[in-house]
């Protein structure tokens, strides 16, 4: 009985001590200056070219996010279709994408972390930041992935997270900030997308439920003016429902439960100024969902610093790629004359921004995605009284809740499919001609060698 009591008492103590961890976490994420300037950004390689700090630096953020992919850390093999190893194809054998070595990632991180632009920005700006798949170690991986321990105290060296941060023993890199004084305060909720994460495809969990729990107390706590949440993947847009099969993109909307869930969770927080943050994609878009809250859901995707859709191709075809962005059908892009392309998709490197106009009445808020000049090439002002409950019939009457809540799953068949239908009419017109040129080429030379058999 004496054994059980002690026992019972030291449980008691674990727990009053952790939850003295959690409010000493909770405070020293904790700060009173006002924020009103941020930047981010995804998907950077290391060995790469990465001129477009100078644009950041000039935006002057008081913060910088990453949302993941923050190096490549994982070995693409070469595409091979034949051979002993075959990484594509119907018969493919071996993994395209492996994981480096311990070493091997300390080696890209300090990479990283030595460019001048990076390290210039460091001085003058705090960075915080989330992984995705390639800092996390390997290409699309989740909660299977086994070095995912120690690869999460890399990228906690990398963003000079302390020694002593409760965030070094959690399973999972998730993590919360609150920025400025009441009524002009921000709260930046940072998602781990993969510690968790369950197989793509079954609709299982992408955050676990200790990370859910967590978020939850986040959301349920004390509001703030604004929160912004980090997603290292999109949670709005759903491009792999129309772009199949040609191609398949990660996103919130592969677990549809989960994105339920998420949106459910704000909508029953109360809380009003909340939109995403995300990356991954390669190329820069807003999206936005009308029908998730009583407010519209903005999500600012920016992505890459150095990877983009239109660096793997020639030049000369980048139009192809920007005409392909154009004819993909998305319910959820917001589209208006401050694009640079039709598409409202821009397919080279870039940066997101937010900016945030305390002193306006009502405040305002400039969302944009910038590409390696700081030149806008997409962006929303919204005001911060549009982004509470109040104002929903407002976005009703205003037109908007038709189009920005039609999921790309819900269209018609012939619309969702017509880029895949294009593709696969091209193939056949193409197979067609080639097939009449060789006929034709055959009844050419088989004439030829009758004539001269008649000579």
């Amino acid at each position: 009985m004496g054994f059980k009591q002690s026992g019972q008492q030291w449980r008691w103590c674990v727990v009053i001590l952790m939850g003295m961890v959690a409010v000493t976490v909770n405070a020293s994420n904790t700060h009173t200056n006002k924020v009103s300037r941020i930047a981010f950004g995804s998907c950077s390689n290391q060995s790469a070219p990465q001129p477009i700090w100078d644009a950041v630096i000039d935006f002057h953020p008081q913060i910088f996010i990453w949302l993941g992919d923050n190096i490549y850390g994982d070995i693409k093999r070469p595409f091979k279709l034949f051979g002993r190893e075959r990484t594509i194809g119907p018969w493919k054998n071996a993994p395209r994408f492996i994981p480096s070595s311990e070493e091997e990632m300390e080696a890209k991180y300090r990479n990283a972390k030595s460019n001048p632009g990076y390290a210039q920005l460091k001085e003058n700006s705090e960075v915080i930041g989330t992984w995705d798949d390639h800092d996390y170690g390997l290409n699309d991986a989740g909660k299977e992935f086994h070095r995912k321990i120690i690869n999460q105290k890399l990228l906690l060296d990398f963003l000079d997270e302390p020694q002593d941060s409760p965030r070094r023993k959690q399973a999972g890199v998730y993590a919360s900030y609150k920025y400025g004084p009441a009524g002009r305060d921000l709260q930046i909720i940072l998602l781990d997308t993969r510690y968790h994460r369950d197989p793509v495809g079954s609709d299982g969990t992408i955050l676990g439920n200790s990370q859910w729990s967590w978020l939850e107390r986040e959301l349920k706590g004390p509001a703030t003016a604004v929160t912004i949440i980090g997603s290292s993947i999109q949670v709005i847009s759903n491009l792999s429902a129309t772009v199949h099969p040609l191609f398949s993109m990660e996103s919130w909307a592969h677990f549809p439960k989960e994105r339920d869930r998420l949106f459910k969770l704000i909508a029953d927080s109360k809380r009003g100024g909340v939109f995403f943050i995300s990356g991954d994609v390669h190329f820069g878009e807003i999206t936005r969902y009308d029908c998730a809250v009583d407010y519209p859901l903005y999500d600012v995707t920016s992505s890459g610093v150095t990877q983009s859709v239109e660096g793997v191709v020639p030049p000369f075809l980048h139009f192809l790629v920007r005409f392909v962005a154009w004819l993909t059908p998305s319910t959820m892009r917001v589209k208006g004359p401050d694009c640079r392309y039709k598409s409202c998709v821009y397919g080279q490197p870039n940066f997101g921004t937010i900016e945030i106009d305390w002193d306006s009445h009502p405040v305002v808020l400039k969302l944009k995605v910038r590409d390696k000049n700081g030149i806008a090439v997409t962006g929303i002002n919204t005001s911060l009284v549009e982004l509470h409950a109040s104002n929903s019939e407002d976005i009703v009457k205003a037109g908007h809740s038709s189009r920005h809540c039609t999921l790309e799953v819900s269209l018609p068949w012939i619309v969702r499919y017509r880029l895949a239908i294009l593709v696969f009419i091209t193939l056949a017109v193409l197979l067609v001609a080639f097939i009449g040129l060789v006929y034709t080429a055959i009844i050419v030379f088989s004439k030829g060698v009758c004539k001269r058999k008649h000579e």
